[in-house]
């Protein structure tokens, strides 16, 4: 499918009729721009955009295909980090050390939580919806059964979030429902009870950290501090809403018992998102489990298998070097099409945008993730050309320029382990595709060989033989690993493989070793200890992240000025009948909609106060936009909150109301700080009233307007 206006130049992206083209002229299309793109403008000038999720298998992995084409093609800027953690994986590095997801495979696993701990305090809770996926495809779903074993072996668990079913029913969790965006301040209330009680484990802060004098005076208030206000349980309350005498309680419930401090990704995904994970790491050191087994800090411990086993080294297509050395934050993608030129502060260096001329997107949907979708919009309107791999009319392929079909994971075949897998599966085809439709793997070969390197690119192998090949590479590696998986015939043949049990001995261990001998099992960080207070951090001088765990006022929060406008706060989690916004069109998505649109959950109370009733269409709006939702009254969401799930597919009416119920309309595109430049919508607030008239019905699963000759041109 070809943009009707993109060949003519004129038409807007998002309105435009399609024209249904064959596939030598789409192929023959798109290899001309991206020629005359990369000749005329440079390979900078090419957005590698696939932000794709990991499901499709270890082959039709669209990232991995779109990124080999476009590094073989010259180059392209490509993206660093992620929506969902990209404050963790940036400020992480100068507390502990380590990869950006370090924390993931140092922090305690469910077996030793079974085993040891008493109690685990999970800041953004443990959604049970979150553990039914992990990158690569799931085999087994383990994790709500380690946490239920958990619970019966006397673990208790605190789920500190604004949404009570952030933690299973069966947990019998205690609930204390926060402030959204105020967890820091939570923390540093609970580190100044364990401060000034005498609970706080000091010995392992002044061995095992550096900065803890200058963290202690900030928090206790001391008088040569940065601002000389105690972070006592009163303090904390005003903020947070939690009761002061439920902090102090925590607190030394939490210094009695060997603690897990969970830090769920949701709770960096904030203005100053680097803060809560900072401060999370202060408060486990201080706790007393810190290094100790069972206890400690961990992030996202309720995610997909996160917590239970150990990790090998995956097999993946391979990546040439990228020849373009810019990388931006992934989440500046709208600043970077509205404003070429422009020079950002990221994590100490300065990273200038670059004129972007060609969108290249395959196996993500922009217009589901991104913040802020007016804006994103516009600066959607800017390249001279967008081309995108899709299956289905989403947001994205409607405001494309260029759209090849391509195959769902049904309709091929490859195999499934993600990184945390236990078993790996054979993705054998369970029906071929529809006429004309080919693989993201074909799309690429067919532009490749028109840009003059298709041999390069394919290797000579078919598919089955890109799939054989990164079985058997695997295979090699468990084998040099003492492990032993079937042949690539044997496993085809069957269906499946259990990997041998990676070794969990491994996990916490840099945290023991520190804690037994600081000087002996140095961390990687430049103390070689836990940097409470990090003199690189200090020294980008970023106003918006200082070198140490600190409180700072988001914009927008239920304690902020513009709470008076807008006196909900917006949540938008994860979808419990999708991922993100993949399947929004199947039957289980859309049976659990109300009124034909994303659900919005509200208080009783919220919604009592505006007459709105159970299964009412609302209006939900700020500043930024507005959407349609349909209204379901619970008493799981605290007072002034509301939570709108992601994922509805982006379906604006001509005046930009969104009719379906997507929250990105109304999120903030602003960075978490300068630091690390991570997405920030869960700082947003909003009002709630009751829809007026007949809403119009919801038109995000219609195609465009398809014509099947081109015009004259």
């Amino acid at each position: 499918m070809v943009r009707e206006g993109w060949l003519t130049g004129t038409g807007t992206r998002g309105t435009d009729r399609f024209v249904a083209v064959s596939w030598e002229r789409a192929l023959d299309l798109a290899a001309a721009e991206i020629d005359r793109v990369r000749t005329r403008h440079g390979n900078a000038a090419i957005y590698g955009g696939s932000y794709g999720w990991g499901s499709a298998g270890r082959f039709h992995h669209a990232q991995s295909q779109i990124h080999r084409f476009l590094a073989m093609a010259g180059g392209y800027t490509a993206t660093v980090n992620t929506y969902s953690q990209a404050a963790m994986e940036v400020v992480l590095p100068h507390i502990i050390g380590g990869s950006p997801r370090s924390i993931e495979q140092r922090g305690p696993s469910w077996p030793e939580i079974t085993e040891h701990a008493g109690l685990v305090v999970s800041f953004g809770g443990l959604a049970a919806k979150n553990a039914q996926m992990v990158p690569g495809g799931p085999s087994r779903h383990t994790q709500t059964t380690w946490q239920r074993a958990a619970a019966e072996a006397g673990v208790r668990f605190v789920n500190v979030s604004p949404v009570r079913t952030d933690a299973a029913s069966d947990l019998d969790a205690r609930w204390l429902p926060i402030r959204p965006a105020t967890d820091t301040a939570l923390m540093l209330g609970l580190c100044h009870v364990l401060l000034s009680e005498g609970l706080a484990d000091v010995d392992v802060a002044r061995r095992c950290c550096v900065g803890f004098d200058e963290f202690r005076d900030y928090v206790l208030g001391a008088s040569d501090s940065s601002d000389g206000r105690a972070k006592d349980a009163e303090w904390a309350a005003a903020i947070t809403d939690v009761p002061a005498d439920d902090i102090r309680a925590l607190a030394r419930d939490i210094a009695a018992h060997r603690t897990v401090i969970n830090l769920a990704w949701s709770i960096q995904r904030q203005e100053h998102g680097e803060q809560p994970y900072w401060a999370g790491i202060a408060l486990a050191v201080l706790s007393g489990s810190f290094g100790r087994p069972g206890g400690g800090p961990v992030a996202g411990l309720g995610i997909a298998e996160l917590g239970v086993r150990g990790h090998w080294s995956i097999a993946a297509l391979p990546q040439p070097a990228n020849p373009v050395t810019t990388a931006l934050p992934v989440a500046r993608i709208a600043d970077v099409l509205l404003s070429p030129g422009e020079t950002i502060d990221y994590n100490g260096t300065r990273v200038t945008y670059p004129d972007i001329r060609l969108v290249y997107w395959a196996g993500g949907n922009p217009f589901h993730h991104h913040q802020d979708l007016a804006r994103l919009e516009k600066a959607w309107q800017r390249p001279d050309t967008v081309i995108v791999n899709e299956s289905w009319w989403n947001a994205t392929a409607r405001r494309a320029d260029i759209v090849f079909p391509v195959a769902t994971p049904l309709e091929r075949e490859d195999l499934a382990l993600g990184s945390s897998d236990t078993t790996i599966t054979a993705m054998q085809r369970a029906v071929a595709p529809p006429a004309e439709v080919r693989t993201d793997h074909g799309v690429f070969t067919g532009l490749a060989e028109r840009v003059g390197f298709g041999g390069r690119f394919t290797e000579g192998r078919s598919e089955q033989d890109w799939v054989r090949e990164l079985y058997d590479r695997t295979r090699a590696r468990v084998a040099d690993a003492g492990g032993r998986l079937p042949t690539f015939d044997e496993f085809w043949e069957r269906g499946w493989a259990d990997l041998p049990a990676a070794e969990m001995s491994q996990r916490g261990g840099a945290f023991a070793a520190l804690r037994e001998d600081p000087a002996a099992h140095p961390i990687d960080t430049p103390s070689g200890r836990v940097e409470l207070v990090s003199d690189t951090v200090a020294g980008f001088g970023y106003p918006d992240c200082p070198g140490m765990p600190t409180w700072l006022e988001p914009t927008e929060w239920l304690g902020a000025p513009l709470a008076a406008r807008y006196p909900l706060h917006l949540v938008s989690n994860q979808p419990r009948t999708r991922l993100h916004s993949q399947y929004d069109g199947g039957r289980v998505s859309r049976d659990a909609k109300v009124a034909g649109r994303e659900p919005i959950d509200l208080n009783p109370g919220d919604a009592a106060a505006r007459g709105i009733a159970d299964g009412d269409v609302v209006r939900v709006h700020n500043d930024r936009g507005a959407c349609l939702a349909g209204a379901r009254i619970t008493d799981a969401v605290r007072p002034g909150v509301v939570v709108l799930a992601t994922g509805a597919w982006y379906d604006p009416d001509p005046d930009g109301l969104d009719r379906h119920g997507n929250p990105n309309v109304l999120t903030r595109d602003t960075g978490t700080s300068r630091l690390a430049q991570g997405p920030t919508s869960g700082t947003t607030l909003v009002e709630v009233e009751r829809a007026g008239g007949q809403p119009e019905p919801t038109r995000a699963f219609h195609p465009p307007e398809i014509v099947e000759s081109e015009p004259d041109t």
